[in-house]
């Protein structure tokens, strides 16, 4: 009985010890998953100069604690109102891409904490905004739009640098002008419009003027080539004469209320310029 009970306690003992030895084996490692990065914190050295990369890793358990960071691209929106350059108020919506520079881990750690894209980017973000929104007017925002997102984005990455922060993308992703300034814009897209409307119908009516002077222009050669074309030839006007005389014929003969031609032919345009 007394053999069963110590061999009881043994095996506690041996319970005991086995399951420490795993806790501790397990305090004494960590796991770096993918897309991540490790800062140790040493409680007597400070925070540490390495980097640990994906996998197992092990550490003193209590004296040492890994902070993960995610190195991936993060996307982020900054919004900002701000004035531009003729006093507009306008609303931009950022569109950002940044990673933390892996190298750099450490320093950012100390200085900004796990959430340092929190910390920094809102506030750079709007300070170089404003700074470059301020040296364009409301219009050039909107013709200009690619040159004003280019030095955003230059000036942005350079800003972020500063604080170990890669910017992999930035871009204007939206543009709001206030009430007073959109209704401008569209009274004077309504003048642009009126304006080349007008401008239309006045080429319009030059071209019609023209069109006319060509026309009676035309007309007046057209009646001195018939003028000396008559005075060459006398035989025209007989002909002429005869033409028509032919035509009042036919049209009286078909009438309702004629039913004979007059044959004294003093009426009749075959006698105009007889007597002559």
């Amino acid at each position: 009985m007394a053999a069963a009970g110590n061999a009881l306690s043994h095996l506690a003992k041996a319970a005991v010890g086995i399951g420490a030895g795993i806790s501790l084996f397990q305090a004494s490692i960590y796991n770096v998953d993918g897309g991540s990065r490790a800062v140790m914190f040493d409680r007597l050295r400070g925070v540490q100069r390495y980097v640990s990369g994906e996998g197992t890793h092990f550490r003193i358990p209590w004296l040492q604690t890994p902070h993960i960071f995610d190195v991936r691209i993060r996307p982020r929106n900054i919004s900002s109102n701000t004035g531009t350059k003729d006093l507009q108020v306008v609303t931009i919506n950022l569109r950002v891409l940044s990673r933390p520079a892996e190298e750099h881990l450490p320093d950012i750690f100390s200085s900004l904490g796990l959430d340092y894209d929190e910390r920094v980017l809102p506030s750079i973000g709007n300070e170089v905004l404003k700074s470059v929104v301020a040296q364009y007017n409301a219009e050039q925002l909107i013709t200009q739009r690619d040159k004003v997102s280019k030095q955003v984005r230059d000036t942005l990455t350079l800003r972020a640098k500063e604080f170990h922060i890669m910017l992999e993308d930035v871009a204007i992703t939206d543009l709001k002008f206030g009430k007073e300034f959109t209704a401008a814009i569209e009274s004077k897209q309504v003048a642009e419009q009126d304006a080349e409307r007008a401008k239309l119908l006045v080429l319009k009516t030059e071209q019609e003027k023209k069109a006319a002077i060509i026309k009676a222009e035309g007309e007046s050669d057209a009646a001195r080539v018939v003028s000396q074309a008559l005075q060459k030839s006398p035989a025209l006007v007989e002909l002429r004469r005869i033409e028509a005389a032919k035509d009042i014929a036919d049209t009286l003969s078909r009438s309702r209320n004629i039913t004979y031609l007059p044959s004294s032919g003093q009426n009749l345009l075959l006698n105009v310029g007889q007597s002559s």
